[in-house]
């Protein structure tokens, strides 16, 4: 299945019920005074944060939500009844914004975090609100105010403190599933891949940190090659960035190189980002063939030979991303 992380909906609050035009009718009341009820408040529209979804998917496939509208008022001076609000429940690292406009209305970050996104219409008032000295039986009511209504983009990043980057089949998922209890596919072709994993990684007694193996890429993300830029946004929240190279690789530097320049071309926040080399598969070969290195290797902060099936290395590899952390 796809990765679910852009939507375009749109939204409607509740219109506001009417007030309306009443008169007491009671026994042995021969002119009854004005009694009509308020109408009651539109439904608003709200978004709510929730820890326990992953996509967009359940918004992507319902394109309009609508509040419901308040209902009029009645006789006897009762209000009518409150439209309904209707919730929006979206994963943590929801960007909302204008689709007309462009601009970022809120950002969800926190479980359960609320945002009403636009407001119902107040309810109209009845004709006992319009009662004068001079005018004791008014034959109007004001009508409900009209709802809003917005058109809106949903954008999803990824939360995560260590970002995965590498080339399809470097071993970001295998590295995932060891250091962490998620469970990504792992298979030995390109774009096994198709979603943002995220795994927690437990250190120490209590601590643990959020690991995303971002889905490989390849020259020419940035612009949208491969996979594409819909999978780079994901690498922007990310407090540390993991570079994982096949040591098989013809010139791991040169790789290095490449992975790092379309990040860079992605957002220029990228460089300033903490960053660690993992040169993956180490049980794959007899020897390190450091010539693939040389001294370009001082250009890099940090470099570490692993190998996920033998756990080598493993060890060293958290407790760097610790430190960071």
């Amino acid at each position: 299945m796809r990765f679910i992380d852009f939507a375009k909906v749109t939204v409607r609050s509740g219109k506001g019920g009417n007030g309306i035009v009443a008169f007491r009718r009671e026994k042995y009341v021969a002119k009854g005074g004005p009694n009509g009820g308020d109408g009651g408040r539109g439904g608003d529209v709200i978004i709510v944060g929730d820890v326990q979804l992953s996509t967009l998917q359940d918004i992507r496939y319902h394109n309009i939500y609508k509040a419901e509208n308040g209902k009029p008022g009645q006789g006897s001076n009762k209000s009518g009844k409150d439209g309904k609000d209707i919730i929006i429940r979206v994963p943590l690292g929801t960007i909302i914004s204008d689709s007309d406009t462009n601009d970022i209305i809120t950002d969800i970050t926190k479980d359960k975090e609320k945002i009403t996104i636009v407001e119902g219409g107040r309810g109209g008032w009845g004709n006992q609100h319009f009662a004068t000295p001079t005018n004791q039986a008014p034959r109007f009511a004001k009508d409900g105010k009209k709802g809003s209504e917005k058109n809106l983009d949903f954008e999803l990043k990824v939360l995560a403190d260590v970002g995965l980057v590498g080339f399809p089949n470097a071993g970001k998922s295998t590295l995932l599933s060891v250091l962490s209890t998620a469970k990504p596919k792992i298979a030995s072709y390109p774009f096994t891949t198709l979603i943002p994993n995220l795994g927690i990684v437990k250190y120490g007694e209590y601590n643990s940190f959020v690991m995303a193996d971002i889905p490989g890429l390849i020259k020419g993300a940035s612009h949208g090659k491969g996979l594409g830029d819909q999978f780079l946004r994901h690498v922007e929240r990310t407090k540390i960035l993991l570079f994982l190279i096949d040591v098989n690789e013809e010139d791991i530097f040169e790789k290095y190189k490449i992975l790092d320049n379309e990040l860079n071309q992605f957002s220029s926040e990228m460089k300033h980002k903490p960053r660690i080399l993992c040169v993956s598969k180490i049980d794959s070969v007899s020897e390190i063939d450091n010539y693939k290195l040389g001294n370009k290797v001082k250009l890099v902060e940090d470099i570490i030979y692993i190998s996920s099936v033998t756990r080598k290395n493993l060890g060293k590899l958290v407790n760097k991303i610790t430190k960071y952390l």
